[in-house]
């Protein structure tokens, strides 16, 4: 269907986003190549060590917190949680405060009439495979304000002042509820104005370019895809620069992003519904002192939990060059092995929907945010009750080859957690499977951009997920079956 030009300036941002988007090639072995230069003349040694060998922090005596000797970074301290009626009404637990808000910003130029964004090769110490692809910015209020007393952050210029007009996404989200305690960073995407120099270490990208690296494991890092997914990337723009879908699946999809197409719920009932979940779920949380946190123990150099699961909080020491300091340690948190994070779509009226998860975490500023259908690591699951393991965990695990739409394993922010992985998927159910789950609600992309235009609406894995169904809107058509359903 062909539909009319663009009439504002959102859709004709959209239209040079998709512009962009559908310029794909050549992304995979530039990047390769790319960063094979940049390996062969700049290092990074991540060492694992005891927390008592940390430089530069200490175990406060009294309460047990791990603490930076400037009192700024972060702090790795105990919660208290109580969600009466939940599977698990109360533990307790180690986890990451830090409440200074950082900046991850993606500049934006133009070059032959379609937009590419300036990204970074970056090494962070908790990367299972040293660089991967990251925003333009990345960086802590402790970092840009100069605590660790060293380099200053290039680019940041475009985002602490940027331009009028030059904004195309700002906004707040959340980090890791289960990991952060209410942690959040400003999500920025900003057009660049006058000629903008490209130092070593960063390069242009079209967004195809991105989206088309997605599908690789462990490339694009968890900060691209959070500022990814808050692009103005739905609408009739986007609908009209790419056309028809070519198959079903993307048809369904692109019609998911345009709001007139048809929802299963509409927008108030969506939001009433997240409203009445935060009113009516009685999450009491309380900062605690580390020592206070039973059931976990210190144990070679590390903090881990008695039954041996969920995660650890262990030490590194990291020798870098390319980096704003050139050796530091830190704490970080492991989660080995990957979990599994997975959007269950189905077609109800030819639109594509995503089945997304009123989900509770304890770091979280407003109780509940939307997770993906799925969000957890199985084998912590044999420790708890039946009644904890999540819905929908068997159906995505049992999916048959050819009902998945996507399927990556990306990493998660490696300043702060080391070597911790989830794959990445997307899973088709036919039209007619319901699904129906009082926690559970079937959203559009387009409602899902509606949301993500503000804060604490969508967690950072629903996020990646959302970028990463992105990334499929202009994907190659697949072959299609003699019978459609």
């Amino acid at each position: 269907m062909l539909l009319p030009a663009p009439t504002t300036a959102a859709e004709a941002a959209t239209a040079r986003l998709a512009a962009s988007a559908l310029a794909r090639d050549g992304a995979a072995a530039d990047l390769l190549a790319w960063f094979d230069e940049l390996r062969s003349r700049s290092y990074t040694e991540v060492e694992q060590i005891p927390l008592d060998e940390l430089t530069g922090w200490s175990t406060d005596p009294a309460s047990g917190n791990i603490v930076h000797d400037s009192g700024r970074f972060f702090v790795v301290e105990g919660l208290d949680v109580h969600v009466p009626g939940g599977p698990v009404p109360r533990w307790r637990q180690p986890i990451i405060n830090q409440p200074e808000t950082g900046v991850l910003g993606i500049l934006v130029k133009e070059f032959d009439g379609v937009p590419h964004l300036l990204m970074q090769a970056k090494v962070e110490p908790g990367n299972c495979n040293g660089l991967q692809l990251s925003p333009t910015v990345q960086a802590t209020r402790s970092n840009y304000t100069g605590a660790h007393r060293g380099r200053g952050v290039p680019y940041l210029e475009h985002f602490t002042d940027p331009a009028a007009g030059a904004v195309l996404a700002d906004v707040r989200q959340s980090e890791q509820g289960a990991w952060f305690h209410q942690k959040r960073n400003r999500n920025m995407v900003v057009e660049a104005r006058g000629e903008v120099p490209v130092l070593d270490g960063f390069r242009w990208f079209t967004l195809g370019q991105v989206h088309q690296l997605l599908a690789a494991d462990d490339l694009v890092n968890m900060d691209t895809r959070t500022v990814l997914s808050c692009l103005p990337f739905t609408g009739r723009g986007v609908r009209r620069a790419v056309g028809s879908g070519g198959d079903w699946f993307r048809d369904a999809l692109l019609r998911s992003c345009v709001a007139d197409e048809g929802s299963r719920h509409p927008d108030e009932e969506v939001l009433s519904w997240i409203t009445r979940a935060r009113s009516a779920t009685d999450v009491q949380t309380r900062r605690i002192p580390l020592a206070e946190v039973d059931g976990w123990r210190r144990v070679d150099g590390r903090i881990r939990h008695d039954s041996g699961r969920f995660f650890d909080v262990m030490g590194v020491r990291v020798r870098a060059r390319g980096r704003e300091v050139d050796s530091w340690t830190q704490p970080m948190i492991e989660a080995p092995g990957p979990g599994v994070v997975a959007l269950v779509v189905r077609r109800i009226g030819g639109v594509l929907h995503a089945l997304m998860h009123g989900r509770v975490e304890p770091g979280f500023v407003d109780v509940v945010e939307l997770a993906p259908t799925v969000q957890c690591k199985p084998e912590n699951y044999s420790v708890l009750t039946p009644a904890a393991r999540p819905p929908f965990l068997d159906l995505v695990l049992a999916a048959a080859p050819e009902d998945v739409r996507f399927d990556a394993v990306h990493s998660e922010e490696g300043g702060r957690f080391y070597h911790t992985r989830n794959r990445y998927l997307v899973v088709e159910v036919p039209p007619e499977r319901e699904l129906e789950h009082p926690d559970f609600r079937w959203l559009t992309l387009d409602q899902l951009a509606g949301l993500l235009r503000h804060s604490h609406y969508l967690n950072v894995q629903a996020r990646s997920l959302v970028a990463c169904l992105h990334s499929l809107i202009c994907a190659p058509a697949a072959p299609t079956p003699e019978v459609s359903p």
